[in-house]
């Protein structure tokens, strides 16, 4: 990879009716030892701030799911998936398949109906 020569990615901003229930459902899901801190709701993951805003300009639910998914790269996307369905029963949009001999890739649906991706790169050393 090379080196980042432009800004670097401080956060996302996620504005719901709900932050706590849709912070709790992000800490549950990728951050369980994560503890409320201040009065601004966040998780830090791996250098970059998810934020979990009170908006009155936003409905319950994501009228476009699909705008703008939140991206998260695993070691073990079965193990996750797995983790997820048994502690959140998300609903999934997309199941956990190989898009490519190196992707898997599954995305679900959180509370607020935003999309959550999952992707695991896969080091498929049995073709080689």
């Amino acid at each position: 990879m090379t080196e980042a020569t432009g800004p670097k990615l401080g956060g996302i901003v996620l504005g719901s009716t709900d932050p706590k229930r849709l912070w709790e459902w992000y800490r549950t899901a990728f951050a369980p030892d994560a503890e409320e801190e201040g009065p601004m709701l966040g998780l830090e993951l791996s250098g970059t701030y998810l934020i979990f805003e009170s908006r009155d300009d936003v409905g319950r639910r994501s009228v476009e799911p699909g705008r703008i998914l939140v991206n998260f790269e695993v070691k073990d996307i079965h193990d996750m998936a797995e983790r997820l369905t048994e502690q959140l029963d998300p609903r999934w949009v997309r199941p956990v398949e190989a898009v490519d001999e190196n992707v898997l890739l599954g995305t679900v649906e959180d509370p607020d109906g935003n999309y959550v991706q999952l992707f695991e790169a896969t080091d498929d050393k049995s073709s080689s």
